[in-house]
Formats: C-alpha cells, structure tokens, sequence
C-alpha cells in the first residue's frame, strides 16, 4: 500500500519571523488523520528569518533530528553544546530526561531552511544526548545514504529509537532500491525537485507513505533531494 500526501495539504503557520509546514499535527495545526507514521511524529519543514529564531524552550522524550537546506543554524543547549549546523550536516539530540536549547538564524541577509524531524524513542527516562555529523553529496548522489540509526552503522549518528533515514541525492538515469520489511513502514519525503516513488510522481514537499511493501524503487529524479524512513510500526 502506497499513499500521496501533496505538499500543499501539510498545516502551515506563518509568525512573521517563522514560516512552517507542518506534515503532522503540530502546535496550533491538528488533523486526527494525520498524527505521525509509525514512530515518526514530526517533520516540520521551518524557514527562519534573518536575525531571529527559537529561544530557549525544553524538550523530553522524544528523538530530535535536524536537517539543514540552506543558511546556518545555531544551536545551544544545557547539555554545553554551541554549534553551527550548515548543509550536509545531520544533528542529533536525544531529549531523554529533559534538555533545553535554542535555535537561532544569525545570517543578517539569508533566511535558514531546515527540517525539524522528531521520532519516538524506544524507551523514556534515557540520558540526554548530542550529536552532528557532515554527509558529502558524493555519499548521496544516486543513492540512499545511511545518516541516521539505532545502531549508528555506516557512520550514521545513533538515534535510540528503532528508525533509519537515509538521504539521496537524484537527477536523470539515476535509480536505487531499498529492501523494505513489510511488517514495517516507510515514509518518503521530497526536499526539493520531483522524484518517482514505486510509481507515483512526488514534487517536491510531497510525501509517500508506505506500509506492507517489500520494496521502495526511486528513480526519475529532477535535482532531487530524498529522506527516507524506514520506521517501526
């Protein structure tokens, strides 16, 4: 079974500094039908206006993952990390026990473009933790790179929940496969381009959600940039 979730049916908030779309419940936005996707609970697609962003605000439980597009985004946490996430780079922050943090678009000319991402842990009450890693495009380009897992393997940040995501990177002749299990879901999200999905064309913003298929096939891309989850159900 294979779904199409357009990029214009996502909940979306514009705050001025803020502009959000929302592929899930989120905030102010809520749609009973669309509440996560197995343990994926958030993927929240943020523009950050120069000179702005979020102060200082607290979260537990919870597996947080960003992704940068374009800009720089600052981060800061109680755990005494200060770091610049730019694109490529992949960020992990286990919330476990409780952990505060900012995010803030210091750039005085140049918006920040980045996916919030949240997954469900496998268990509450862990330690708080960090992590960020850079991912060249040659690792993505015409196939799906490992950048996030339980178990860290290929060089991914370790996330403790039982999910992977992978990115790629797409254009022409380029195809790649990815053996699925079809106990599990998968969920497949377009950054940017336009992108065939087992068959359906996906712009980008557009989502496919995948459940009892044993095998995901990407290929027609346009500039196409993926994320791809393999998520527990």
């Amino acid at each position: 079974m294979i779904s199409l979730r357009q990029s214009r049916e996502r909940g979306y908030a514009d705050h001025g500094w803020l502009k959000s779309f929302h592929s899930f419940s989120f905030a102010g936005y809520y749609d009973p039908q669309h509440m996560g996707w197995g343990n994926l609970r958030v993927i929240n697609e943020d523009r950050i206006a120069p000179g702005t962003g979020f102060g200082t605000h607290g979260h537990s439980d919870m597996e947080i993952v960003s992704y940068v597009l374009s800009g720089r985004l600052a981060h800061r946490d109680s755990m005494g990390n200060v770091q610049a996430i730019v694109p490529g780079e992949v960020q992990r922050m286990s919330a476990g026990t409780g952990v505060r943090h900012s995010e803030f678009n210091h750039a005085p000319d140049q918006t920040t473009h980045f996916l919030q991402i949240w997954i469900e842990p496998d268990q509450a009450g862990i330690a708080p933790g960090y992590e960020q890693k850079a991912f060249a495009d040659a690792d993505k380009r015409g196939r799906l790179c490992l950048v996030a897992s339980r178990d860290g393997a290929q060089g991914s940040v370790t996330i403790h929940a039982d999910a992977r995501l992978y990115a790629g990177l797409f254009d022409g002749a380029e195809t790649a496969e990815l053996a699925l299990d079809p106990a599990r879901k998968a969920y497949v999200f377009l950054v940017r381009g336009s992108l065939s999905v087992n068959g359906l064309a996906l712009q980008a913003g557009d989502a496919a959600l995948l459940a009892q298929e044993s095998l995901l096939r990407l290929e027609q891309g346009a500039d196409a940039e993926v994320l791809v989850f393999d998520l527990a159900p």
